[in-house]
């Protein structure tokens, strides 16, 4: 893991939590308060820390306020703790199959409210917003029905939903739904970086130390294997948003890996298909993670897009 954009870091120059849709939620903020707000969404059961410190401080010195935060029911934000009993991720994964509903604690509509509580919060009214996975789905919904609140979309390993798309494996879907029996630290770090090294990207792949090692750190900060369930009970029940992206009219970029084997390299084509004006960036070897080989091109492909259309709007003016 040598290919970072920066040198060691000492991590954000802010963090705090936030009051949102009846939630609190933890961010922090790399970058300075006078800048052009970017807002890093991140997926499925991943804290805030999956956006590495260097990505962040390296749009940061484009220029931008990039801030990064906990989902709800992950991280440091608020768990949701109910008595009510839901669908498991098999019984929906069947659901799913059957058209049928599925009965979720929440939904990533709910979700896309949280994000513009924290835009709220923190005194945001337009933001540049930033997803990976089912952070995209968030962020793509964010775009569509509060567009007033957006400046642009990147949408990173995300879908459009559409249902005849191909799907992951149900032993990789039950496999991240799968908690590890003991609660010893290092046996969870091994248990999830077995499964990114399952997902993740087959040419630039990291080692599984290399996994063990990140993911110890983030244990110690957070470890919520009953929020990854609800989140992912909130992906398998949303419905399509091909119409929705049809609608939405701020400069897109999607990228996506042509080896991803969570969410096939036709969602990533899918959504800018439907987008109406958005850049494809399609990434051979690129699995279902953010490789730190691939992270210089991804700042600088966000840069393009939030800093050329922010020169577009100044001219407009």
């Amino acid at each position: 893991m040598t290919e970072f954009l920066a040198p060691a870091l000492e991590g954000a120059d802010k963090q705090g939590r936030v009051a949102a849709n009846g939630l609190e939620l933890a961010w922090e903020q790399f970058g300075d308060d006078r800048d052009p707000a970017l807002i890093l969404i991140m997926g499925l059961g991943t804290q805030l820390t999956g956006w590495p410190d260097a990505f962040c401080r390296a749009l940061a010195d484009t220029g931008l306020r990039v801030i990064r935060f906990d989902n709800r029911d992950i991280g440091l934000s608020t768990k949701l703790r109910t008595a009510t009993r839901h669908d498991g991720p098999r019984a929906a994964f069947f659901k799913s199959l059957l058209g049928r509903e599925i009965d979720a604690p929440y939904t990533l509509e709910d979700m896309a409210v949280d994000t513009v509580g924290l835009m709220d919060g923190l005194g945001i009214a337009r933001a540049h917003l930033v997803g990976a996975s089912m952070g995209g789905m968030i962020a793509q919904l964010v775009a569509a029905l509060y567009p007033e609140r957006v400046q642009t979309l990147t949408s990173i390993m995300s879908t459009s939903g559409a249902r005849r798309l191909p799907r992951g494996r149900l032993k990789t879907l039950l496999r991240l739904a799968k908690a590890p029996r003991s609660r010893d630290p290092d046996a969870i770090a091994r248990h999830m970086a077995v499964t990114m090294r399952m997902i993740g990207s087959p040419r630039y792949g990291r080692s599984l130390a290399d996994w063990t090692s990140e993911i110890r750190r983030n244990v110690a900060r957070s470890y919520y294997p009953a929020g990854t369930r609800r989140q992912m009970l909130a992906v398998m029940a949303a419905a399509s948003r091909t119409d929705l992206l049809g609608g939405i009219r701020q400069p897109a970029l999607v990228i996506h890996g042509a080896a991803d084997p969570l969410l096939p390299v036709k969602h990533g084509r899918s959504t800018a298909e439907h987008l109406s004006d958005a850049r494809y960036e399609e990434f051979p070897g690129m699995g279902h993670d953010l490789p730190p080989r691939l992270l210089p091109r991804f700042v600088e492909l966000i840069g393009e897009l939030v800093h050329g259309e922010s020169e577009s709007a100044g001219r407009a003016r």
